[in-house]
């Protein structure tokens, strides 16, 4: 695709924010600043992937997944301020599912243990990982102050704080797994994955493109299932006190 071609899709960018102009929405400004930021940084990843796959250097690979990891936790992390400790907890459990997923491609020698492979399949389950992450973590502290008196019910009967609050993990990690669930019923007959088309476009045969796009569906999948319930062991406990009080959080607007 050459830039002018690239340039006329700003038309798009623009035709939505003189809508928005037009009924009085006032998402031009946010959209135009996602345009700049989003063009920016996806230039400026394209450069560095373009050094590090010239370096196949491993170290390069595990700085930038590094990176990865700490930008998506730091995001996931937002949507739980208040709570002390959330950050590494949750780069804790996007960590493991990374390491846990990578583990099996690459021990089972179902990709190629090369820059090419491990940083794009990475930021697509890292990506994923940090959306059910803040999923889990919204609907937790929602099912925390909707269940207060459920929970201190349980506590004033001997219940211990995991058996008092196991209703609401359960619910937190069922709710952010929707998007997840509902994308697999769906994929192929409503949308078609973005791994699959770009390969396609690229002159792909789509057969090998599908096979491609299922490994990242069980990876999204494995990845998200794995987040979610470790986040629901690792933070829990922020919710009460030494004496296992309830600790109710505010919600976010």
């Amino acid at each position: 695709m050459s830039l002018t071609a690239l340039s006329f899709t700003l038309l798009f960018v623009i035709g939505t924010m003189l809508i928005s102009i037009w009924q009085k929405l006032g998402l031009e400004k946010d959209i135009a600043i996602g345009t700049v930021r989003s063009a920016v940084q996806l230039l400026a990843v394209g450069y560095v992937l373009q050094f590090i796959f010239h370096a196949e250097h491993m170290l390069f690979v595990i700085l930038i997944i590094i990176f990865m990891i700490g930008v998506a936790s730091w995001n996931a992390a937002k949507r739980g301020k208040g709570l002390p400790g959330l950050l590494w907890r949750i780069a804790v459990a996007i960590s493991a599912s990374e390491m846990l997923m990578m583990g099996i491609l690459l021990g089972l020698h179902i990709i190629e243990a090369t820059p090419q492979y491990i940083i794009p399949i990475s930021g697509m389950t890292i990506g994923s990982a940090m959306v059910v992450s803040g999923l889990f973590i919204n609907q937790f502290k929602h099912e925390v102050q909707q269940n207060k008196g459920e929970i201190e019910t349980l506590l004033s009967l001997g219940a211990t704080a995991k058996q008092a609050i196991q209703t609401v993990r359960t619910r937190a990690v069922k709710f952010s797994m929707i998007p997840t669930i509902d994308g697999m019923k769906t994929v192929g007959l409503v949308q078609l994955p973005g791994m699959m088309t770009g390969m396609i476009i690229a002159g792909a045969n789509p057969v090998i493109a599908v096979r491609y796009q299922i490994l990242i569906v069980f990876s999204f999948t494995s990845s998200a299932a794995i987040t979610s319930i470790l986040l629901s062991v690792f933070i829990y406990r922020l919710f009460f006190t030494a004496g296992l009080q309830l600790k109710v959080p505010a919600i976010n607007k």
